[in-house]
């Protein structure tokens, strides 16, 4: 088994173990979070996605359960505007109650997005042009359902979306392209008039087709959004720099008893 393989490695090496989504998840197996913790004796780096200021109840009580083995807490998907509520609110009372807080990470649209390809994947889609542009990534969706002005100031206030929208909506098509957008989605298996896609070409945004009405499209590509992907380049590489500006290294490995790099040059 895992654990075995675990036990069975050299002393001092330095293994993150990714452990289930909360702590009831593997009791039915015995593979809860608790339970292979005290198999192989070791720390816990609790990972919870921020909701609001009562997110202290639910880390507060988590504490209770892991016990001394909690080395420190991530809290993640903070949205910017709460950024100074919880470092100045929610970090020092948890600190009080002996709960080290070793990062607080902002939420980020670019780690939720999709790229282009994953969303013809999962809508089994025709890709109509631009085929060698799938890596582009998807931030948000829009719903091209209004009028044409309405459109234009609403798509404006968004950034590397995709645009579901009628394969007869001409004019919607149309101010989708002038905008950021990342691609377009026409339902209805209508092809776009050959100056859409002419100008589509020119601007290098996939336009794609479904055989699906809009309110199923809009329910698949909200799924994919939720099923978060990091694999891509740049996706790691903000990650990386994400983890420099706002994870205290250093203070995770004095909590694991052993000594940052730094400190032995």
């Amino acid at each position: 088994s895992l654990i075995q393989q675990y036990l069975q490695m050299s002393q001092g090496d330095l293994v993150l173990l990714e452990g289930p989504g909360d702590l009831s998840e593997g009791n039915l197996f015995d593979l809860s979070l608790l339970q292979i913790a005290e198999v192989l004796d070791a720390g816990v780096l609790l990972v919870t996605r921020y909701k609001s200021l009562l997110s202290v109840e639910g880390l507060l009580a988590a504490k209770g359960r892991v016990g001394d083995r909690l080395i420190g807490v991530v809290i993640n998907d903070i949205p910017v505007t709460q950024l100074e509520a919880v470092d100045t609110l929610l970090r020092p009372f948890l600190e009080q109650q002996g709960i080290p807080v070793l990062a607080m990470l902002p939420n980020s649209d670019l780690l939720r997005s999709v790229s282009v390809g994953e969303l013809v994947k999962q809508l089994k889609a025709d890709v109509l042009c631009r085929n060698d542009r799938m890596d582009l990534l998807v931030e948000s969706l829009a719903i091209g359902a209004m009028n044409v002005n309405s459109a234009v100031k609403y798509f404006r206030k968004r950034r590397n979306m995709a645009v579901v929208t009628g394969g007869d909506r001409v004019e919607i098509q149309q101010a989708a392209l002038e905008t950021s957008t990342q691609c377009l989605i026409l339902t209805g298996q209508l092809p776009p008039p050959p100056f859409i896609l002419s100008r589509a070409e020119e601007l290098e945004i996939p336009i794609l087709s479904v055989d699906l009405d809009t309110l199923t499209t809009v329910g698949i590509v909200d799924r994919t959004f939720g099923q978060v992907r990091v694999h891509e380049p740049i996706k790691v590489q903000y990650i990386r720099q994400l983890m420099s500006e706002h994870f205290d290294l250093d203070r995770l490995l004095s909590k694991l008893g052993l000594t940052p790099a730094a400190a032995l040059s």
